[in-house]
């Protein structure tokens, strides 16, 4: 029984001292930035990032000489079904898009599974006509050899099917009238967020972003 406490004491103890290396992580690494130059030349295009105090989104004109995200994301997938001019995108756990509207509604199995590498991912889009900057939406101008690594970060994101198409999931739980949800490829965890991928197509655009973030305010810290 003695040996039995005693092992029991060092296995909490280790999670415990592996929960304070977390804690302590996520806090210095979003400070340190990476690609502290940003482009500012004349051809640049503006992209943003937007936070709804959670998770971050990376926001796009639809059409550019780069890319018309409409020919992959229809805007047939929405409720609206109307052509707009900017589209957010996010990536992140499909048991947190899905099934919690809202944080009451969260369930045990839900956050455990995000965590551990245990659920899928999805994609979310969202169509919007117009963006305003805010403590919540940041500019960004990136050349557009910067914008083309960051479009082939988010297709790469999306998990197409057998004829090469993003694959819809089909769902009364969008947010509103102009967004949809899609099959994403890889896990979400602890170790990478939401807030972590969108710190990562940031550093694949050459774009200031934090080493590491699991949280949003680790990237508009640097904003």
């Amino acid at each position: 029984m003695k040996k039995l406490f005693t092992s029991l004491l060092k296995s909490i103890g280790f999670i415990l001292g592996l929960l304070v290396i977390y804690i302590l992580l996520a806090i210095v690494l979003p400070l340190i930035p990476v690609n502290k130059t940003t482009s500012s030349n004349e051809d640049s295009i503006v992209i943003y990032i937007l936070t709804n105090g959670m998770h971050t989104d990376i926001v796009m004109p639809v059409e550019s000489e780069v890319i018309n995200w409409s020919e992959i994301i229809p805007f047939r997938d929405t409720k609206a079904k109307q052509p707009m001019k900017y589209i957010a995108m996010g990536w992140g756990d499909k048991g947190f898009y899905l099934d919690t509207p809202e944080w009451k509604d969260l369930k045990f199995s839900t956050a455990f599974n995000a965590a551990f590498w245990l659920g899928d991912s999805a994609m979310h889009t969202t169509f919007y006509n117009q963006i305003n900057e805010s403590e919540e939406c940041r500019k960004i101008s990136i050349s557009k050899e910067e914008y083309e690594s960051l479009v082939n970060y988010l297709k790469n994101s999306f998990d197409y099917d057998a004829n090469g198409k993003v694959q819809l999931i089909p769902t009364d739980m969008v947010y509103g009238n102009n967004d949809a949800f899609y099959e994403a490829k890889g896990n979400y965890s602890f170790l990478f967020t939401c807030n972590t991928w969108a710190a990562d197509a940031l550093k694949e655009a050459k774009q200031t972003a934090p080493l590491w973030t699991a949280a949003q305010q680790g990237i508009f810290y640097h904003y």
